[in-house]
């Protein structure tokens, strides 16, 4: 297979820092759309997938599936693009399209594993999958997006899965007018789920452990704020919700908040992989019929319903553009959540180093 090389940013090993380095892309086979990528976002995934923090990390690693840029070339099949449209790639960039998951349009639950935007097994190219870190990226038509013209480009950039990794949960338990929507932590996640279920009609609430995130919660659309360390707050709106989207990244008690779910509610994790500690109490949850369920990101079909409507209601995220050069100094501050509420890379940064 024919290939180009691109600049990149990445890292060897677990204990490196990220660096300008050289990768390979294909050049586009009949299918595949060639994007010019103007602006990346950083997710914590990025920084746990550079670090080895999940294991499984093959290095030279170069993370980025927050991915907006315009079409340089387009395959000869393909029929959704045209060379000079905006597109997006978000955390897929391939999976089986033929099991029950697929035919679903859920390829991020595919059954014999998706692709990763990075980090995923290559087919075309053998190695392993190359992200959004880098000037260009070539992607099949099926996975790529279509960008409203209207919203700011770099703020566009987190809705790929920070965006994605809200609407889904809030859209498959069918928040709409009058539902009652907590969302747990405000950072990349949260600010996102705010304002989702806010613009789907909901009477939104902000569960924080920190008094000083109400201003900032209720100019993104909370209805109110509740301190998760006091427990009268708590106490105040036992039975309340129908769902509750924990956006919390660290093992966190689940006991404090599955109380606050009205009959039939659900608190669907969002953020945090692992076990659970304390474990589980069964108990309200069974005399309520309350659930505790987990959500991974979205298929691409609900990924372009969500730019859709971020369109047609003017929803970005909150976000702090930085070089490509200052990643590392990001990574470390994100680490110690001082952004808000994520980081954007402009990718101009490395196409003129």
């Amino acid at each position: 297979m024919e290939k180009f090389e691109v600049k990149a940013y990445g890292t060897q090993s677990a204990e490196a820092p990220l660096k300008q380095l050289s990768i390979d892309r294909r050049e586009a086979t009949a299918k595949d759309v060639e994007i010019d990528i103007l602006f990346c976002g950083v997710c914590h995934s990025d920084l746990h997938t550079a670090r080895n923090d999940w294991g499984g990390t093959v290095y030279p690693a170069v993370p980025g599936h927050e991915i907006v840029g315009r079409v340089t070339k387009v395959g000869s099949e393909v029929s959704k693009f045209k060379v000079g449209d905006l597109a997006a790639v978000g955390c897929l960039v391939d999976s089986c399209r033929e099991c029950a998951s697929c035919k679903q349009d859920l390829e991020q639950y595919c059954i014999p594993g998706f692709t990763g935007t990075y980090n995923g097994k290559d087919k075309h190219l053998g190695g392993r999958t190359f992200g959004g870190y880098s000037e260009k990226v070539v992607v099949d038509e099926h996975f790529v997006l279509k960008l409203p013209e209207n919203l700011d480009l770099a703020a566009v950039a987190p809705l790929l899965c920070a965006g994605i990794t809200t609407w889904s949960p809030l859209r498959h338990w069918n928040v709409g007018k009058d539902s009652t929507v907590a969302v747990v932590g405000l950072g990349g996640l949260g600010h996102m789920a705010i304002k989702l279920a806010k613009a789907l009609g909901a009477h939104v609430t902000l569960f924080s452990r920190s008094p000083g995130k109400e201003k900032d919660a209720l100019e993104l659309g909370a209805d109110q704020v509740i301190i998760s360390t006091d427990p009268a707050q708590i106490q105040g709106v036992a039975g309340k919700f129908d769902l509750i989207v924990d956006t919390v990244p660290y093992v966190h008690n689940l006991n404090e908040y599955v109380p606050t779910l009205n009959i039939n509610g659900t608190l669907v994790l969002v953020g945090y992989l692992g076990g659970l500690d304390p474990l589980l109490n069964s108990v309200p949850m069974i005399m309520g019929r309350k659930s505790v369920a987990g959500s991974l990101i979205g298929g691409i079909a609900e990924t372009q319903e969500m730019l859709d409507f971020c369109g047609e209601h003017n929803i970005v995220s909150e976000i702090e553009v930085i070089k490509m050069q200052e990643i590392n100094e990001a990574y470390e501050r994100m680490l110690k959540s001082d952004v808000r509420y994520r980081f954007v890379i402009d990718m101009a940064s490395l196409k003129n180093n």
